[in-house]
């Protein structure tokens, strides 16, 4: 008996190892062969399938307008356009107050002078340009410049910590989005990572497996705005949360079993 409780216990303690192929993000075949890997080489190359981010109706942008033009009338035509000044909303990101403008259920943004200027569809630079070309009309050699405010994110599941997390980078790959989180635990299931992303009216739900370097490829390779990151976790993940952490009391209830078993024997 005590030879089978022991190799049940061995039996169980090895399958709950996890291996450094479930561990390691991006993957070819460099684990089984690190010593002929050579140093200061690119070893390959992958294309990048980069897509802009477009701007979507709730957005909030921060828009600011200048010109080197030194006439008061046009400063100050200037000065209450630019976010910065117009107090027109705020958003909170970064833990800092920032004015913003916000793009409507309809896709536009409105000024009291420039009217309704529809911006859903359109990337950040495609907005600025289509403002300055709208602005231009009132001043000269004008400049404006478009960022998101609200560029935001969840990571829920086996990481180290879970939340939503905002960003003024929209070309955000999810790899810098997990590092964002804190990264994932040692129990994390690489290589079945679940999206829940918004498209228009409805939610597209896909998986990504991030133990293999070809994701780098993947159309999917990079965070949206709103993007759900859902880690689940290893089978191990029971073995080594309650078996192991109630090791002790498993113990001495078989120490127990076992001093009952040989007394009942004699």
């Amino acid at each position: 008996m005590r030879i089978w409780l022991l190799l049940g216990v061995l039996l169980l303690t090895f399958g709950a190892c996890v291996p450094n192929r479930k561990i390691v993000y991006l993957q070819k075949d460099d684990l089984k062969r690190r010593k002929e890997i050579p140093k200061d080489t690119v070893l390959r190359s992958h294309p990048l399938n980069i897509r802009e981010y477009h701007i979507q109706p709730l957005d909030v942008l921060n828009i600011n307008f200048e010109t080197l033009e030194k006439d008061d009338d046009h400063q100050s035509f200037i000065s209450r356009l630019s976010t910065r000044s117009s107090g027109s909303g705020s958003s909170s990101g970064s833990g800092t107050m920032l004015n913003g403008v916000i793009v409507d259920v309809n896709g536009d943004i409105e000024y009291a002078i420039l009217g309704k200027i529809h911006v859903v569809g359109m990337t950040l630079f495609q907005a600025q340009d289509t403002l300055r070309k709208i602005t231009s009309q009132f001043v000269p050699d004008v400049v404006v410049r478009v960022r998101m405010l609200n560029f935001r994110f969840t990571v829920l599941g086996e990481v180290n910590g879970e939340g939503t997390t905002s960003s003024s980078n929209t070309r955000l790959t999810m790899m810098e989005a997990i590092g964002l989180a804190g990264g994932l635990s040692e129990l994390a299931d690489r290589s079945h990572v679940k999206i829940v992303r918004q498209n228009g009216a409805q939610a597209d739900i896909f998986y990504v497996d991030l133990l293999k370097e070809e994701y780098i490829e993947s159309p999917y390779y990079y965070v949206q705005q709103n993007d759900v990151i859902i880690v689940p976790p290893l089978k191990q993940r029971p073995f080594r949360k309650y078996f192991v952490g109630n090791l002790g009391v498993i113990s001495a209830a078989l120490s127990f079993v076992l001093l009952i078993a040989t007394l009942n024997n004699r």
